[in-house]
Order: structure tokens, then sequence, then C-alpha cells
């Protein structure tokens, strides 16, 4: 599927509803994002939280609270009251690895929230240090079959998306990859740049500029077709690897037990915003697709995110003290 058949989708999700959106209300909306500032799971929902709220007729306030693979606050958002006024952002990272890496996660993503709106998709890329003697994909499967001298590479911390794309990677391709976890993505980005580290799988964002400047090599990335940024480099499905060719997502979600009426309000204002041309850009951007589809797509998509990487962990034997 092409980009612009992504966009095309966010946009027919949009469902006019006047009536919807003239309950405006003086109570705030708290949109819990469970990062620091700065990266992706934060910029994409502080573009369109003013917009929303411009829809509804209601502040929304954006509230970081990061630490622990973001667990801390996406448990705060499960454990808000489901009044309508709590909201949180939910990322493959929250709510399809940590629950399937940690011992005993203090939430669990699909009785413990409700599915509002997937927001946007970002591609995933994975990039080696000039050094590594790999000028394409191909090249480097075959280089990291041999177990003698495994590459090493970087990522933010045990179960990250990027160390579980690299232990996902090593399942499929039955080859050999040395994890070197690090305190969060920038030391491992800054290591691997220094070829202190020669391998990392990473957003595609965070990654580019990089790429760009020629330190560091894209090989393969995780999205429906090759990126308009990146013409030469094949998906993940061109190279024969089609279980890591899925985008990392930034979604809407609500603590259990909220109102579908209230549901279907929110969702219907995130399709509404998402549809905007100028909101569409603006996170396109950063390297993003904009989406705002339905409750019951975001639901399915999360569900099959959480069974992939908890056979991944299985397998890999990968578990991590939980929070």
């Amino acid at each position: 599927m092409k980009r612009r058949h992504l966009i095309a989708a966010a946009g027919a999700c949009c469902v006019a509803a006047p009536n919807v959106f003239s309950q405006g209300t003086e109570k705030a909306i708290r949109l819990v994002v469970p990062f620091a500032p700065g990266g992706s799971a934060d910029l994409i929902p502080r573009t369109v939280a003013p917009i929303i709220a411009e829809i509804l007729r209601q502040p929304i306030i954006v509230e970081n609270r990061s630490g622990a693979g973001g667990s801390i606050g996406s448990a705060q958002t499960a454990r808000s009251a489901p009044d309508g006024l709590t909201f949180g952002i939910a990322t493959v990272s929250t709510h399809g690895i940590y629950p399937a890496v940690a011992k005993a996660p203090p939430y669990d993503p699909l009785k413990d929230f409700v599915c509002v709106s997937n927001l946007a998709l970002v591609p995933n890329v994975v990039s080696v240090h000039p050094s590594v003697a790999a000028s394409d994909i191909r090249e480097f499967m075959a280089l990291t079959r041999n177990p003698r001298s495994p590459l090493d590479f970087g990522s933010p911390g045990i179960g990250s998306l990027g160390h579980m794309m690299g232990e996902l990677y090593k399942q499929a391709t039955q080859s050999y990859l040395l994890h070197i976890p690090y305190r969060g993505a920038g030391p491992a980005l800054q290591d691997t740049l220094a070829g202190q580290v020669r391998v990392l799988f990473d957003n595609l964002p965070a990654s580019l500029p990089h790429i760009k400047a020629g330190k560091l090599r894209a090989l393969a990335v995780a999205w429906p077709s090759r990126v308009t940024q990146l013409p030469a480099i094949p998906t993940f499905v061109e190279a024969g690897l089609p279980t890591l060719n899925d985008p990392a997502w930034f979604g809407l979600v609500a603590p259990a037990g909220t109102p579908v009426a209230t549901v279907q309000r929110m969702q219907q204002a995130v399709a509404a915003a998402m549809a905007r041309p100028d909101v569409r850009a603006r996170i396109e951007e950063m390297g993003a697709v904009a989406l705002g589809g339905t409750s019951e797509a975001f639901a399915q998509e999360m569900r099959k995110e959480l069974a992939k990487w908890k056979r991944v962990a299985s397998q890999g034997n990968i578990t991590l003290e939980s929070t």
C-alpha cells in the first residue's frame, strides 16, 4: 500500500457529526504521554491535541509521565477514573512489547484500556555504521550468520522496540547479533554513530538525518512500500523478512469503563483532526503518516502486536523486571 493510500484512508475515517461536538465543557481533558518530551510519542499528540480541543470545544492538557519503558505513564492512565477526562498515548512499546516481556506488568493492555484511535504510523529502519562490510540487507544477512564474530547492536534498553526488533531479526534469519542495552534511545544512537556499536534498529525519523549525512547506512525499512526519503532502500518484505515489516504506531487509549459515547466522541474528533491537510502535513514532516482510524481497527492492531511480541519474548527467553 502506498503512503498516499494510507493518508487517504485516514481522511475516509472522518465522521461528520456536529451534534457530537456541540457538547463543549470547561473541564480539561488530561492526555498522558508515557515518555519524555521530544520524541515521536510526544510530538505527535502535541501536534493534534490543540486541534482536537478546538473540535471538542474542551481544553486538553498534555502531561508527560515517563519512566520504565513507558509503563509508569501507562499504568497511571489505566488507574485513572473512566470519566472521559483522562486519555493516554499507547505505543508498540507500551502496549505490545512491555506487557510481553515484563514479569508482572502493572497493567493489562487489553483489559485495562479501551482503544480510541490509532493516531499515526512511523517507519522503522535497520542501519549500520559505515565501517560494517555490508552494503545492503543481503550482505548484512550473510555477515550476521557467522556465530564466531556476531555484530553488536545498540538499543534504548532491554525490552525496547530496538531490542525486540533485533531479537526478531535473529529469530527470523537464524543469525547472530550481540545486544548492547543503553539508557535511552539517544545514547544508543550516539554510540552507533561513533562506531562503538555497529547496528541499530530504530524509528526512521531519529535515524534519517544521519542516514542522509552518510553517518549511518540504511539497509531495510519497515513500511508498506519504499519510503520517499530513501527510495533505494528495500522494505523488509522485499528482503524476505515480512515479520519485521510492521511500522511503529502511536495511538490513543482511555481507561477501561470509559463510556462508549465518550470514546466515540473522541474518536470522531481525532478522525476530523487527522483529516485536515495542515495536520497531515505537519505529521508527515516528522516522518510519520496520520491515521485517525476506528477504535475497532486500533484494538485489532494492538492484539496482533501483543501476540507477536509474546512469541518473540518466549522464543528468546526475554524477561524484564516490571515496575
